[in-house]
């Protein structure tokens, strides 16, 4: 049974979330990407809250910019400290009353959450036991290929658009006649996916249609964009790598079939994520999270299961 509520966090930051299991249990954390919401999540939130699958509190809120949580008119409010920011005090709140206040028993992300995910386990290591992130690159391989590989550059073409302060007014065009798209450009065969029947369409509906200007602003306020003539993009990015090293066991999960986010962006992950374990799974697109809930879920499960 999925319960929905509102987040009121500290910093003045509203975050509508969806959630199932008793509160009290340990925390699972689940964050989604663009265009999506927290209601992608549903199936593997009420698994993971059975009983025997771990009874955990599960958790997925709407970022910043999405549904009904709140939504700054600046693209400077969509800056990465700020989104942590928002994660971390989430986590506060919700494992307030668990077995480890102040951590997560697992962060699970996708797209857009998985680059929030990435950055707030690397600056917040001590709030979570383990992470998972499904098809979202880390921002050192992602910089190296949006700034010198001309592949990526074209499949990551679309993020410039989408940086544009008229693209929430073109996406809602013509019943969302440009979003569509989103879910069949990023597979290989193009074919509209069985996922996408009417019932998912009217959820995706319901929720553009409370707007799109935060989830673009996403991309406006982040430079690890393609390189353009007016903007170097990620080919002026530098990170760190004491900033960006994840040092708790992680778990990624990778859709071969992603033509957005190509299995090259794995090459090197080792180097900034010492625990690491990947999954690849042929035959997936970006979309997995829609595609194969049940074998996402079984993944999860046996790595919550690992011994730390």
């Amino acid at each position: 049974m999925i319960e929905t509520f509102d987040a009121a966090l500290p910093h003045g930051i509203t975050l509508s979330c969806r959630a199932a299991g008793a509160r009290g249990r340990p925390v699972l954390l689940f964050l989604h990407g663009f265009p999506e919401a927290a209601f992608v999540w549903d199936d593997l939130l009420e698994h993971f809250a059975r009983p025997e699958h771990g009874g955990y509190r599960c958790v997925a809120p709407n970022l910043r910019g999405y549904e009904r949580s709140s939504a700054p008119s600046e693209v400077s409010a969509y800056r990465a400290r700020h989104l942590v920011q928002d994660i971390a005090a989430l986590v506060d709140a919700l494992s307030a009353d668990s077995p480890t206040p102040g951590r997560l028993a697992l962060l699970v992300a996708h797209d857009w959450g998985g680059a929030l995910a990435w950055a707030f386990s690397a600056q917040h290591p001590q709030r979570l036991a383990r992470l998972a992130i499904l098809n979202a690159p880390h921002p050192v391989p992602f910089q190296r290929e949006l700034a010198h590989s001309p592949a990526q550059q074209a499949a990551s073409a679309y993020m410039n658009f989408l940086a544009r302060p008229d693209a929430p007014a073109l996406l809602a065009d013509n019943d969302f006649a440009r979003l569509w798209p989103f879910f069949t450009q990023l597979a290989a065969d193009g074919a509209v996916p069985t996922w996408l029947d009417e019932p998912t369409r009217e959820r995706y509906r319901a929720v553009w249609r409370l707007g799109l200007a935060g989830g673009c602003r996403y991309y406006a306020a982040s430079p690890l964009r393609p390189p353009t003539a007016d903007d170097p993009g990620a080919a002026a990015v530098q990170l760190p790598p004491e900033l960006v090293t994840v040092r708790v066991p992680t778990l990624v999960i990778w859709a071969l079939g992603d033509t957005a986010l190509p299995p090259s962006l794995l090459d090197g992950l080792e180097d900034f994520v010492p625990d690491l374990r990947i999954a690849r799974l042929p035959g997936c697109t970006h979309w997995l999270v829609h595609e194969e809930p049940q074998r996402i879920a079984a993944l999860i499960g046996g790595f919550l299961q690992t011994p730390p």
